[in-house]
């Protein structure tokens, strides 16, 4: 074999190594990130439950799960959906998510403002609790049905 295509052979076995290594050092980012994040959301949760008692609510189930099933075209799709907490306070059944970070714990954010409307209405609660642990809030959010009439 020629001095050229062995340097070739090589190279290209290089390349493919070089390749390989960067998927795996991409996937150990993406994971330790993602370690991160659970653990941020753990402690977050573990932080919401200590200010929903403080506050005076009764924690009723963590990790709260529903099966909901929408209509679609009259059929019924089945949804699993699970809740941070279902608390009490004087007899209401209210839905807490927990939100961290900088923008998720704003009913601005929405992804976060649907979240907390299915919840709403997949657990037939009598309203919702955005917490945010980060800053000691707890806020209650209410959904006001839109006006009838004409749209525009």
């Amino acid at each position: 074999m020629s001095p050229l295509a062995i340097a070739v052979i090589a190279a290209l076995g290089a390349a493919i190594v070089a390749l390989w290594l960067a998927a795996k050092l991409r996937a150990w980012r993406g994971s330790r990130r993602a370690r991160r994040r659970a653990a941020r959301a753990g402690a977050g949760e573990d932080r919401a439950a200590d200010l929903l008692v403080a506050a005076g609510f009764t924690i009723v189930e963590r990790q709260a799960c529903v099966d909901w099933a929408p209509l679609v075209d009259g059929e019924p799709c089945v949804t699993p959906l699970r809740a941070d907490y279902l608390v009490e306070l004087a007899g209401q059944l209210l839905v807490a998510e927990v939100k961290t970070g900088a923008a998720a714990p704003s009913i601005t954010t929405a992804a976060t403002r649907r979240q907390l409307l299915e919840y709403c209405i997949a657990f037939a609660a009598d309203g919702v609790l955005l917490v945010c642990p980060e800053r000691d809030e707890i806020h209650r959010i209410v959904f006001p049905r839109a006006p009838s009439g004409p749209y525009t």
